[in-house]
C-alpha cells in the first residue's frame, strides 16, 4: 500500500488524485490510529534501526487509553516504548483532526526535541497520501495545511501560556521540578477545563509530586454512592505497565538488570514503584511505607495532630526567618517519652517578632491543658537567630512558659554564652544521623504530611544534607533542632534516656547540665 516519496516533507494545499483503493485506506487510518501506526508508520530502533511499528499489546491499550479518554496519565517504566506510541498518536491526531494545537511539554527540551524527531521520522516515511502537507516544519514545531499544529517545549511555570492548547502532552512529568510543575500545572489545567485533552507518561519519581498526586487521585474511582467508574475523581483515566509487559523482557534479563543497577532503582524504574531518585537522608524505601496524617486541629497557622497530656515532656523548637517571603521560619512541638510529633508551624512572611510571639502562645497552651508538663522550648541562635534572641529578650524569657534551652557549654571553652542551639556543619550532621536512626528505628513518630514531604526531599547535598532545588526544609531543620534538645535533655532526665536507650552511645551525653546559664 505504500508509495515512495520523493520529498520528506509534503507541500502544503496541493491537490491530488487518489484511488479508490487510497481512499479506503485513508479511512481506515482516519478512523483508528492503532491501524495507522502498526501498518504504515515506521520508527528508529535504537539497535534494530529503521523498522515497522509493531505495536505491543500494552502499546495497543496504551493508544487505546490516548484515544478513549480526554484526560489520561500513564505510569509506565523505563525503555519500554512509552515516547515512541505516543508520537504515533500525536501524529494521527495532528493530521486528522483540523485546527488542533498540540503541546508536547517535557521536563527538559532536548527530551521535547527528541518526541518531535519521532514525530517528524514516522512522518517523512509515510506515503503521501495518507499526510497533512506542512505549511511549517522544523524542530520545534510542525504546522499543518489543516490548521493544526504541534509545538514541543520544556515545562516551566509559563509553558503554553498564549495557546490555546486543544491536547497537551506531559512527558516524563515526574522528574519536572516539584515548584515547576506546581505552577505549570496551575496555569495549564483552566485551559483543560475549556475542552482541552491531557495525556500525562511517565516512570515514578517522588511520590509526593504532581504526578504522583493526579496518578493516586485516578486510582480513586468510586462515586459518591460507591460505585465504580472508569475514571478517578479527578476525571484522569488511569494506565500502568511495568517491565513484564515487554514480550522481549523475562526473569533473567530482570536478574541482570536488578545486578547492575541495584534493588531500589529496579523497583522504581522496571515495577514503578515510588521510591525517591535522590539520596535521601532517611531510606527511601522506607519512606514509600510512611504516612502521615491531617492536623486534628488547627488554632490560627498552627497545626495540632496530638491531644496535650498532662505529665508529659514537650520540646519545642524553633527555626526562624526573616519573615519577607523568602524562606519559610518553622516551629516543631515534640512529646516525650515517645517522641511523636505534636503540633507544627510554619509561615515566610511572619516577622521574627510574630514568630516568638506564636512559640510563646503555643507553650501558654500547653502549660494551660497540661499544667503538670514540663516545656523546654529553643531556638537556631545563627545569624537570623541573633534577631529572635533579641527579641526574646526584649518579651522577657520569664513570660514565655517553660524553659528557655540552650547547649552545653565545651569543656574548657570561652565564659561567653549564647543562648539557644548553634548550628555547625558538625552539630548538622550528628544531628541528621540521630533524626535518621530514630526515624528508621521507630522511635521518632511523625504524624504530618508537610514534614513528610520536606524529608523525602531532604538529601544529600556535598558533605552535608539539605533541600532539593526548589524545595524547603525549614520544617526538618526545626525537628532537628527538637533531635539535638533531646538528646540534652536525655543526659539528666532518666524517662527520656530510658526511651533513647538504644540509640544512645555509652559516652554522648555527660555533657552538664544547660539550663540556667546566663
Amino acid at each position: 500500500m505504500s508509495t515512495a516519496n520523493t520529498d520528506l516533507v509534503k507541500k502544503p494545499y496541493r491537490k491530488e488524485s487518489l484511488t479508490q483503493e487510497q481512499i479506503l485506506e485513508l479511512a481506515k487510518c482516519m478512523q483508528d490510529p492503532k491501524y495507522f501506526m502498526t501498518e504504515h508508520c515506521w520508527i528508529q530502533h535504537p539497535t534494530k534501526g529503521r523498522m515497522k511499528f509493531s505495536l505491543f499489546d500494552f502499546q495497543k491499550e496504551l493508544v487505546d487509553t490516548y484515544h478513549n479518554y480526554r484526560y489520561s496519565i500513564a505510569l509506565i517504566s523505563r525503555q519500554m516504548g512509552k515516547s515512541t506510541a505516543a508520537a504515533g498518536y500525536l501524529l494521527w491526531y495532528a493530521m486528522y483532526n483540523p485546527d488542533q494545537t498540540i503541546l508536547i511539554a517535557a521536563h527538559k527540551y532536548s527530551g521535547a526535541q527528541e518526541i518531535m524527531q519521532r514525530i517528524r521520522f514516522a512522518y517523512e516515511t509515510l506515503p503521501d497520501y495518507l499526510r497533512s502537507g506542512a505549511v511549517s516544519y522544523n524542530k520545534g514545531s510542525i504546522e499543518f495545511d489543516n490548521g493544526s499544529r504541534i509545538v514541543a517545549q520544556a515545562t516551566t511555570e509559563n509553558t503554553g501560556r498564549g495557546l490555546s492548547i486543544s491536547l497537551a502532552y506531559l512527558d516524563e512529568f515526574a522528574f519536572v521540578r516539584p515548584n515547576i510543575a506546581r505552577e505549570f500545572w496551575t496555569s495549564l489545567s483552566p485551559t483543560l477545563s475549556t475542552g482541552g485533552k491531557c495525556i500525562i507518561t511517565s516512570t515514578p519519581n517522588q511520590d509526593d509530586d504532581q504526578f504522583a498526586q493526579i496518578w493516586r487521585q485516578s486510582q480513586k474511582m468510586f462515586d459518591e454512592f460507591g460505585n465504580e467508574t472508569d475514571v478517578g475523581v479527578n476525571g484522569f483515566r488511569g494506565y500502568s505497565a511495568d517491565w513484564k509487559e515487554h514480550p522481549d523482557r523475562d526473569e533473567d534479563w530482570a536478574s541482570v538488570e536488578r545486578g547492575k543497577i541495584g534493588e531500589e532503582r529496579f523497583r522504581r524504574e522496571h515495577l514503578n514503584e515510588f521510591i525517591a531518585f535522590d539520596e535521601t537522608l532517611i531510606d527511601s524505601i522506607m519512606l514509600t511505607e510512611m504516612t502521615a496524617e491531617d492536623p486534628y486541629k488547627k488554632t490560627g497557622q498552627v497545626r495540632w495532630y496530638d491531644t496535650i497530656k498532662d505529665k508529659n515532656t514537650y520540646v519545642i523548637g524553633l527555626d526562624p526567618s526573616l519573615g519577607t517571603g523568602g524562606d519559610p521560619s518553622a516551629i516543631q512541638v515534640f512529646t516525650l517519652p515517645g517522641m511523636t510529633q505534636v503540633a507544627e508551624w510554619q509561615h515566610n512572611k511572619t516577622p521574627v517578632q510574630g514568630q516568638i510571639r506564636i512559640l510563646r502562645e503555643i507553650c501558654e497552651k500547653i502549660r494551660s491543658e497540661a499544667p503538670n508538663s514540663e516545656i523546654y522550648w529553643s531556638v537556631e541562635n545563627n545569624t537570623l537567630g541573633e534577631a529572635a534572641l533579641v527579641v526574646i529578650s526584649e518579651m522577657g524569657e520569664d513570660n514565655i512558659p517553660g524553659t528557655f534551652l540552650s547547649e552545653p557549654k565545651k569543656a574548657g571553652g570561652s565564659r561567653s554564652f549564647r543562648r539557644g542551639f548553634n548550628t555547625t556543619n558538625r552539630s548538622k550532621l550528628t544531628a541528621c544521623a540521630k533524626f535518621k536512626q530514630w526515624v528508621e528505628s521507630s522511635k521518632l513518630k511523625i504524624k504530618s504530611k508537610a514534614l513528610l514531604r520536606e524529608i523525602k526531599t531532604f538529601v544529600a547535598r556535598g558533605a552535608s544534607y539539605a533541600a532539593k532545588d526548589g524545595e524547603t526544609d525549614d520544617l526538618v531543620m526545626a525537628t532537628m533542632l527538637v533531635v539535638r534538645m533531646t538528646m540534652v535533655i536525655a543526659a539528666y532526665d532518666e524517662n527520656t534516656f530510658e526511651d533513647m536507650r538504644d540509640s544512645f552511645n555509652d559516652e554522648e551525653y555527660l555533657a552538664p547540665m544547660p539550663i540556667g546559664l546566663i
